[in-house]
């Protein structure tokens, strides 16, 4: 198909800055109490980012590739992990509760918990190293400093513990304390009965986007895009493969395939009680589009609160901003396309049967089936199995986002994109499909876009999309995070080949 490009005037390097504050409050939520979800969060609110180990940064659900009647859950936590950040390496905090939500009946309460809780152990502490000589397994004495974690599954019955006590990847220290990571990766990988495998650990951040829109919007005049700005870093991970019959309604996957995702961290304050200071469900919504006054309050808020939001999705002010800036025609309001994206799942993709309480979820189908060729651009690009219905690692949400607010769905076909298709290091083609944490004893983390940071690398990814890249420069990434309030809609009934 013959692609065009809508190609932004040099006057915009005039407006960036004022175009940022725009960003902020485009989409109309001022005023409001606690009411739709967070998202893709790396330090996107100011509590949350002096408390990293808490800071939900992002959350992927998937049919597994290699295990189709299982459905794969992985949320990262800690962003911006310096892999040489000893000697107090990184690690889950111990006084928290890191959950994964399922709601399958669509009132936008969760009926299935899976829940994380870790605790720290030391061989001795009288030394100042984590690890005191090559560390060949797990429970290698070497591996002076690491972490156990309990994994509940809790639900209307009540709670019922999948993994009592079961150690975790430690951090990626380097190649003289630990020679051979991938066999510690492989001993934190645990399979519990024949349908269960579970993992916790460090891993290499898997989302993969240039950060530097915070820079006046790509440098003011957008010369900066490219550059995978999260090459390099790694986060905390936990990874959990379960029988679809664990998270589908009356444990029905063919009848009730539909569910909803999100995550939420509990701290435990002074008092004893446990307070919810994170929530994440669609890849960048706190991150950039929700104001400062709200977004603390948005980490600690409900999806039943979602609802509030209706009338700021049906006419939100994002697309006027971006047709006074750029010139690209906004489509014409009440956006009601916007709202089975945002709220309630897109009919025929992953809406769930019935009634639907509004709220925000990454929401997947599991009985779309799984494609032998994955597009980074997910549904828009022909491959339902992609973003937004549920979300692959590998999946481009950023330059979905750009090319659907900007017409890809609306009679305006573009390639628009931040530059950067793919992770900087490969997914496995198995669970837990992450890619290895980049090492402390690599002296260069952080490569340009297109380099690997880690010697180490896992095997040739199963999920790495098989399109190449066609990115303009032109991209900022305020405009991709209305791909969630912003137009794909429709998008089930649509497909296009690259």
């Amino acid at each position: 198909m013959q692609m065009t490009r809508s190609r932004p005037t040099k006057r915009q390097g005039a407006i960036a800055l004022a175009c940022t504050g725009g960003l902020l409050t485009a989409v109309g939520f001022a005023g409001l109490g606690p009411i739709t979800a967070t998202a893709s969060s790396h330090r996107e609110a100011p509590l949350i980012s002096g408390t990293p180990q808490y800071d939900g940064t992002d959350l992927y659900a998937f049919r597994s590739p290699e295990k189709k009647n299982s459905v794969t859950l992985i949320a990262n936590w800690l962003p911006f992990e310096e892999p040489a950040g000893g000697p107090n390496f990184y690690s889950f905090a111990t006084d928290a509760q890191y959950d994964i939500h399922v709601d399958n009946n669509a009132d936008a309460k969760p009926d299935v918990t899976f829940r994380w809780t870790f605790k720290d152990h030391y061989v001795t502490k009288d030394t100042f190293l984590a690890a005191t000589g090559p560390v060949t397994s797990l429970k290698d004495k070497d591996l002076n400093y690491y972490q156990t974690y309990k994994l509940q599954r809790i639900g209307k019955k009540g709670k019922k513990t999948i993994i009592k006590k079961r150690r975790v990847a430690p951090s990626n220290i380097g190649s003289a304390s630990m020679p051979a990571y991938s066999k510690l990766r492989s001993q934190a990988t645990t399979r519990v009965g024949k349908n269960v495998k579970s993992f916790a650990g460090q891993a290499e951040d898997p989302f993969f986007l240039d950060l530097r829109v915070f820079d006046l919007l790509y440098g003011g005049d957008l010369s900066e895009s490219g550059d995978d700005t999260l090459a390099g870093f790694n986060v905390q991970s936990v990874a959990l493969q379960v029988p679809q019959k664990w998270v589908a309604k009356n444990q029905n996957a063919k009848k009730n395939p539909v569910i909803g995702t999100w995550t939420t961290t509990q701290k435990k304050s002074a008092n004893g009680k446990w307070v919810q200071v994170s929530r994440l469900g669609n890849p960048l919504v706190n991150e950039v589009v929700i104001p400062l006054k709200l977004k603390d309050a948005f980490n600690g808020s409900k999806p039943t609160q979602d609802g509030a939001a209706l009338k700021y999705v049906t006419n939100p002010e994002l697309p006027k901003l971006i047709e006074a800036v750029y010139g690209i025609d906004a489509p014409k309001t009440p956006r009601n396309d916007l709202v089975s994206v945002f709220l309630t799942g897109v009919e025929g993709l992953n809406k769930a049967k019935g009634k639907v309480t509004p709220s925000e979820q990454l929401r997947l189908n599991m009985s779309t089936p799984v494609t032998a060729e994955p597009n980074r651009l997910g549904v828009i690009g022909g491959d339902n199995q992609g973003f937004p219905n549920g979300r692959r690692l590998a999946d481009d949400v950023i330059d979905i986002a750009l090319q659907v607010v900007e017409g890809e769905l609306v009679g305006s076909p573009n390639d628009l994109g931040d530059g950067v298709d793919i992770n900087d290091n490969p997914f496995d083609k198995t669970f837990p499909y992450l890619a290895l944490p980049v090492s402390g004893s690599n002296a260069d983390p952080h490569p340009s876009a297109g380099g690997s940071a880690n010697k180490e690398s896992s095997s040739e990814g199963l999920l790495q999309s098989v399109v190449p890249g066609r990115q303009s420069a032109i991209a900022f990434i305020g405009v991709g995070l209305l791909a969630l309030v912003g137009g794909i809609g429709g998008a089930a009934r649509r497909t296009r080949k690259d």
